[in-house]
């Protein structure tokens, strides 16, 4: 399998994952659940009755019916949320109204075909089609709360008993009025119970199997796991589960130092993917970094992208510390060099590289834009560190700028004409002429922008070079791509402030993917930024960079990291169909396990009547 196919296969099964898992929660609400109850259960109450005793008090009799089934309701759900799984971080008080209301319509359901089967066949027909919609209500909640609540057994069994059994407490009383045999119905309680046990731990169990078969544990674990973050942003419960999976791998982090009166910016990249998604392993690794740099040193950090892909995201933020921890111990070195060569930029048609000189060490940049500019593999950076050291360069930073997206490109098509252009690019940088230069740089955090518009918090960085009359700017945006034609302007818009040359790079940072309900799972920067707005930001950063310009000196240095755990592709692809896979199990299963169910009840009923 090549590496392009590799990233979109994996692209493709994290897609689906996302549709799964964002879709179960959008719910509406607490105050349009609540009305939609009261609207279910009064409607319910009235049309079960009125059609069946169509007289005064048939009405009293099904108001009456409706209102206490909604008051029962709305008292143990208070109670299920508030007592019973008070510690759920996924079950608050909407949501498990929310579950109800879902309950109830399931149960209206039954009754509604019970009624008409009533006008048809008989009174007792109502009474057994409203008892299997209990039945099936019982076996849902029994289902739903242990697939997805992380609380014990023993809580999940009460919140699951609660709302059915009192309120099926006034169809008993209803029922009794009307002179229908009490003994039955108990019977067919008792055993919906037993049913609705064996239910509903066969359905648990044979959706465990498919994730026992796959990856060595239940299915339902992870999935419970994968609820807590999308629901409720924790990310420990995951990242357990990338552990137990991950490798440990030596991570190299290329480092570019400017220093002056005081240190000034600093250019980290480190070899590790800005993954998988929100706060979960390495996501968030960029601002982050970025974030404990600056204080650190009191300067100014970015952290562009590198030339790998998701085969090195990071299994937790506990991982991100190792090296976040490593690169700030040893970040204090001195910089000494005090020469850079102007910023070069050369295109074949397809590709496009950068790269400026500072003393002995190469920052270059790629960039396939206007195409589509994903992760590039590190094949290409091994590439260039050989070129680099065959040229007399010590020390190289190689940087993808990952700033356009605009559908799908293959990658490995494209890495011939990325090596030919780094060649040709990296020799002309070295034959040009080495001068004293100045640094400066700023940061801006737009507030109009948030993870959701895909800017993440680490913001916009920019990092402007003057060697001799040339003023290069490094626009460092922290974002997972960006729509293509938007660095086109960015460029334009720096050139009317007087910066001739530069590059606009993306972090990648995936804290901005799985927020939105969109085809890829999340925005690009500039899909739902005002472009106008965002420019705005990036020329107040230059202008505040040019400012602070000043003669500087500079320093590179790759630093390793030992012993990290990564999580790779594969795994990671095998995770994410495992999530697909369940849930399509779930979709084929579900019908015959539940009416086989129904059967049984409907039988057992039949034979006590």
């Amino acid at each position: 399998m090549t590496y392009v196919t590799a990233e979109i296969s994996l692209s493709q099964s994290m897609d689906k994952l996302v549709k799964h898992y964002s879709s179960l929660f959008v719910l509406p609400s607490y105050r349009k659940v609540l009305l939609f109850l009261a609207l279910s259960c009064i409607s319910g109450g009235l049309f079960s009755t009125i059609i069946l005793f169509p007289s005064f008090e048939g009405l009293i009799n099904g108001l009456f019916l409706g209102f206490t089934v909604l008051f029962i309701d709305l008292i143990f759900d208070y109670v299920v949320s508030m007592w019973v799984l008070r510690h759920d971080p996924i079950y608050d008080l909407r949501r498990t109204a929310a579950l109800s209301l879902f309950c109830w319509a399931l149960w209206f359901l039954f009754i509604f075909v019970g009624v008409a089967a009533a006008i048809i066949f008989g009174l007792s027909w109502w009474i057994k089609l409203c008892l299997l919609g209990f039945s099936a209500v019982l076996i849902l909640r029994l289902t739903v709360f242990n697939s997805t609540s992380p609380m014990d057994y023993k809580r999940l069994l009460v919140a699951s008993l609660l709302q059915p059994f009192p309120c099926i407490i006034p169809f008993l009383v209803f029922w009794t009025r009307i002179n229908f045999p009490l003994t039955p119905i108990l019977l067919f309680l008792i055993f919906s119970l037993i049913v609705g046990f064996l239910s509903s731990f066969s359905f648990i169990s044979l959706l465990n199997r498919i994730g026992k078969q796959t990856l060595g544990f239940p299915s339902l674990p992870l999935f419970k796991a994968f609820l807590l973050n999308w629901v409720v942003n924790l990310n420990a419960p995951l990242e357990e589960f990338l552990e137990k999976l991950g490798k440990e791998q030596d991570i190299d982090v290329s480092i570019i130092k400017f220093d002056a009166s005081r240190p000034k910016a600093v250019i980290a990249v480190p070899s590790v993917h800005p993954g998988p998604f929100k706060n979960v392993g390495s996501s968030l690794l960029p601002s982050t970094l970025k974030t404990t740099l600056e204080k650190e040193l009191n300067c100014t950090a970015c952290v562009p992208h590198g030339l790998l892909g998701h085969e090195l995201d990071l299994t937790s933020q506990l991982q991100n510390q190792k090296i976040i921890n490593h690169v700030v111990g040893t970040v204090n070195f001195e910089a000494s060099q005090t020469k850079a060569t102007p910023f070069i930029k050369v295109s074949n048609g397809l590709a496009t590289a950068c790269c400026q000189i500072f003393g002995k060490a190469a920052f270059l940049s790629f960039t396939l834009a206007p195409k589509t500019t994903e992760d590039l593999p590190q094949e290409l950076g091994l590439f260039i560190g050989q070129e680099a050291l065959t040229r007399g360069l010590d020390c190289y930073a190689v940087v993808n700028a990952h700033n356009s997206i605009n559908g799908t490109v293959d990658t490995q098509k494209t890495l011939e004409p990325l090596k030919k252009v780094a060649i040709t690019c990296l020799e002309k940088a070295v034959s040009l002429k080495s001068s004293f230069f100045k640094v400066g740089a700023a940061t801006v955090i737009p507030k109009e922008f948030s993870l959701k518009d895909g800017m993440g918090p680490g913001g916009i960085t920019v990092v402007v070079i003057k060697v001799g009359k040339q003023k290069t700017a490094y626009v460092v945006i922290d974002g997972n791509n960006m729509v293509s034609g938007l660095r086109e302007k960015i460029l334009s818009a720096l050139q009317s402030i007087g910066i001739a040359e530069g590059e606009v790079f993306t972090t990648d940072t995936h804290a901005v993917n799985a927020l939105v309900l969109t085809k890829r799972g999340y925005h690009p920067v500039g899909e739902v930024m005002n472009h106008e707005k965002l420019i705005s930001y990036v020329r107040e950063a230059a202008f505040a960079a040019i400012s602070d310009l000043e003669r500087a000196k500079v320093a590179c240095r790759t630093e390793i990291v030992p012993c990290v755990k990564v999580i790779g592709a594969k795994q990671l692809e095998t995770l994410c169909l495992l999530a697909d896979r369940t849930f399509q199990k779930a979709k084929k299963i579900v019908v015959p396990i539940f009416a086989t169910a129904a059967a049984v009840l409907l039988t057992l009923f039949l034979t006590f009547t």
